[in-house]
């Protein structure tokens, strides 16, 4: 065979095995995954509701429609709380959620979110990413036909709201307060009396008496609920949600049965998410914390060391308690632990040292 006639055929050959292999992508492309997700949250509650509708958003864009994301806030389709079970019925592919609300089911959902003195957002990041957390996640949730996914992140939370002065742990007692996960179990240990209510509810309970405090998340999300119409005394640092993760809770059936390159695409989308939520949290808080104060007039306090070491008593108590529910349930407190101390420690000479002389030189 001639050259010219050997790379004429050659070229013809490779021109229609392209043709082929780019007409197998567009097959694929042409199928619209129908994704129903339900959510904790009310519609466009800021931060947490529209993080989780720009994720559904970004998520469609990502596929060109691809994946066609049909959004229920709390309420539109079942109850905030009903979301877990939707999920791992099949009745629904997503949720987005706190995962410490279903605690009730097993304690160690409250570590995908948050535990008292626990991990910052930068220690979360790490524990799930790096240091074994993702995969006892995923051994969690198989219990319960759910796969999580890291979606978002409020950051360090304030203590809460309360109606009086808190001056020591004795004033604790008997107090009706809103708090879920095992902050709430620190609570109750003090002699609080503690509840778990969806964040829509939280206001007409407070307004009307029938809880004496709430914790809720920060400043900006905290003025748009107007807690400060109910209660003056706000209270930090907060220390049952030093770095509240928001998760991603898919049918893991559903998951399974998605091609590779789909779920990366979703953790693409809900990586970004984790990313984004966090910088809007700590972009808004600081002006909305300001204005609370000078213009509402909230009286910010601070826990004194009492109170934060009644808090740490009470906590090892609760912790003891969670790793004797389960042999799962004390090895991921077990490798939480580890992260606090190895992650910890880190943070402590290098962006905790930093901070504390950046602002004693500055003054801020």
């Amino acid at each position: 065979m001639k050259r010219r006639e050997f790379i004429k055929k050659a070229g013809v050959g490779a021109v229609a095995a392209g043709a082929v292999f780019a007409g197998a992508p567009a097959v694929h492309a042409s199928k619209t995954i129908e994704i129903t997700m339900v959510t904790t949250w009310p519609r466009d509650f800021p931060g947490l509701g529209t993080g989780a509708q720009r994720f559904a958003k970004r998520l469609s864009d990502m596929t060109n429609g691809r994946m066609k994301v049909n959004y229920y806030a709390a309420g539109e389709r079942v109850k905030a709380f009903d979301s877990f079970d939707e999920v791992a019925s099949g009745n629904a592919q997503m949720y987005h959620a706190a995962d410490y609300y279903w605690k009730g089911k097993h304690p160690s959902w409250a570590y995908m979110t948050a535990v008292p003195f626990g991990l910052t957002v930068n220690e979360m990041n790490a524990w799930i990413r790096f240091g074994g957390g993702q995969e006892l996640w995923d051994e969690l949730g198989a219990e319960f036909g759910i796969k999580g996914l890291l979606c978002g992140n409020t950051g360090s939370q304030m203590g809460g709201w309360f109606r009086k002065e808190i001056n020591s742990p004795e004033d604790l007692k008997g107090l009706k307060m809103r708090i879920p996960g095992l902050g709430g179990d620190v609570m109750a240990k003090l002699g609080a009396s503690t509840v778990s209510i969806p964040g829509g509810q939280i206001y007409e309970n407070l307004i009307s008496g029938a809880i004496d405090a709430t914790e809720w998340v920060g400043p900006w999300n905290d003025a748009f609920m107007k807690f400060y119409e109910a209660a003056k005394y706000y209270y930090y640092p907060g220390m049952h949600e030093p770095g509240s993760a928001l998760g991603l809770g898919m049918n893991k059936k559903w998951w399974d049965g998605l091609s590779a390159s789909d779920q990366l695409l979703i953790e693409a989308a809900a990586s970004m998410e984790n990313d984004v939520m966090m910088a809007e949290f700590n972009s808004r808080n600081g002006e909305s914390l300001r204005k609370l104060v000078t213009e509402q007039g909230v009286l910010l306090r601070e826990f004194n060391d009492d109170i934060y070491d009644a808090f740490g008593e009470a906590a090892a108590e609760v912790f003891e308690e969670t790793r004797k529910h389960s042999p799962l349930a004390a090895k991921i407190h077990d490798s939480f632990e580890k992260a606090r101390k190895e992650v910890g420690g880190w943070m402590k000479i290098s962006d905790q040292a930093y901070l504390n002389q950046r602002n004693r030189v500055l003054k801020l």
